[in-house]
């Protein structure tokens, strides 16, 4: 009975291989692989988003995210049975044309076991709206994908518990917050794919600067040449179409609005790394612009022997008086092993603004942080102009010249949220983070070198013969 048992079980994953291979979701990303689909499947937050230009992938994200969670077959994730799940549209019409489409694209019909219809037969859902599907989950029960729309209103997404919420494109805030009420009790997903068409919506302040610092909000971008499908020549011939002032969104899959962002070349997936180790002999300065009502902001640097600079450590708070930033800043060295001089002072930039005294104060905020063991320099290069080229240029070299660690979570936000303003300048919102990072890059100190290792006689002789080579002198055997 048992060698019957398991030669079932065996023909079982058989029919499931051999099925597999017939179908198109077997074929995803199997010749070529999109490395940004990949990180977004692979990512284990629970509210993760790609933000795409348009043909960049983005929707073949969540079609098949929602396919593998519902038959259970997820590659990076924890799967399970009986999955209840909503695929989330615009319009009807948007859902019929494009998310359903995906769907059924990726769900073979030999995984349905039934097709309830708002709108036409179910012998053709193409054709029609579709209310939910009951997907075969291979753990032998079923699962749901229901479809809603977002112009059904607030009142058509309350009431039930869910496992996953896919939303293609971008939703009215009311029905997104019912939906992270949907998932909430079973500790579900949400997902979304759009294009940012719409400028800085919520979206762009709850999900891109993650404004809450939900640690489970992740988000990237992809764009036209992110998609190894997309013929070069077409992408080309595109790039004349698509008129420049649509191309940030379109093309990049980015936020903009009509002037534009200051830090287009910043790239997380790119810029943004996890924090390491960093060696101490890389250890190069600290930069800070002071803030009283506004946030006191304040970064640890390093630069490699290549030149690259990480920003290793963040201090950002606003109401806080310069007795408590010094402790602050003083706690992050500690926990660095960052260096001080023969007094146990630091040594930092400043901007030169804290030279100035007020009314409400007989000494300057400069003196103020000196007294307290931090030596601040406020000789520093303070051309917004030629800052804001120098920082542009780190960010756009390849391989990149600036990293930034995932900790610093305020500079991050304030880069993705830096605008041009009217005049050329950046609006002046939320740039102390930037101000600061212009002080350090425009009087940025060289690595101290390595120490040069001691030559050995025979390396002596070898350089002392090759420099005789190159004058013409003819060799003797003798040096």
């Amino acid at each position: 009975m048992k060698d019957n048992d398991t030669l079932f079980k065996l023909l079982k994953i058989e029919h499931e291989i051999d099925a597999r291979k017939s179908d198109a979701l077997a074929g995803y990303n199997s010749d070529k692989v999109h490395e940004k689909q990949m990180a977004f499947h692979k990512c284990a937050k629970r509210n993760r988003w790609v933000f795409g230009g348009n043909r960049s992938g983005k929707t073949e994200c969540g079609a098949v995210e929602s396919v593998w969670l519902a038959r259970g077959i997820h590659p990076f994730r924890h799967n399970r049975d009986n999955v209840s799940g909503w695929v989330v549209s615009l319009s009807q019409q948007v859902q019929r044309d494009v998310a359903q489409a995906k769907i059924l694209k990726y769900l073979s019909p030999r995984y349905m076991a039934d097709i309830v219809m708002r709108e036409g037969k179910h012998t053709s859902p193409e054709y029609g709206v579709i209310d939910y599907i009951v997907v075969k989950n291979v753990f032998g029960g079923t699962s749901r994908i229901g479809f809603k729309s977002c112009d059904q209103g607030r009142e058509k997404f309350q009431g039930v518990s869910l496992d996953f919420v896919w939303f293609d494109e971008e939703p009215p805030k009311d029905i997104y917050d019912e939906c992270r009420m949907r998932v909430f009790d079973r500790c579900g997903d949400i997902f979304g794919t759009m294009t940012p068409l719409k400028g800085l919506t919520w979206v762009y302040d709850e999900i891109e600067l993650n404004c809450n610092n939900d640690p489970e909000v992740w988000c990237e971008y992809m764009q036209w040449s992110d998609n190894p499908y997309l013929d070069p020549t077409e992408v080309k011939a595109m790039e004349t179409v698509v008129p420049k002032s649509e191309q940030l969104s379109r093309r990049y899959g980015k936020f903009s609005t009509g002037e534009g962002l200051v830090y287009p070349e910043f790239d997380a997936s790119i810029h943004v790394i996890e924090p390491f180790s960093i060696p101490k002999n890389w250890y190069n300065n600290i930069s800070i612009d002071p803030g009283l009502s506004n946030p006191t902001s304040c970064h640890f640097y390093a630069v490699d022997y290549d030149g690259v600079i990480y920003v290793v450590a963040e201090h950002y708070e606003a109401g806080q008086n310069i007795d408590y930033h010094v402790d602050e800043i003083f706690r992050i060295a500690r926990a660095l092993g960052w260096p001080t001089d023969g007094k146990g002072r630091l040594h930092a930039l400043i901007d030169s603004a804290a030279n100035q005294r007020t009314l409400a104060s007989e000494k300057s905020v400069a003196e103020l942080f000196c007294e307290k063991g931090i030596l601040v320099n406020t000789n520093v290069n303070k051309d917004l102009y030629s800052g804001i080229q120098r920082v542009k240029s780190l960010f756009e070299q390849r391989p990149p010249r600036i990293r930034i660690f995932a900790s610093c979570v305020n500079l991050i936000r304030e880069i993705k949220s830096y605008w041009w303003g009217r005049g050329d300048r950046p609006k002046k919102v939320d740039d102390h983070s930037l101000d600061e990072l212009r002080y350090f890059v425009m009087t940025q100190a060289k690595p101290t070198p390595l120490p040069m290792p001691a030559k050995t006689e025979i390396q002596a002789d070898k350089e002392k013969l090759i420099r005789n080579v190159k004058r013409g002198r003819q060799w003797t055997g003798k040096f």
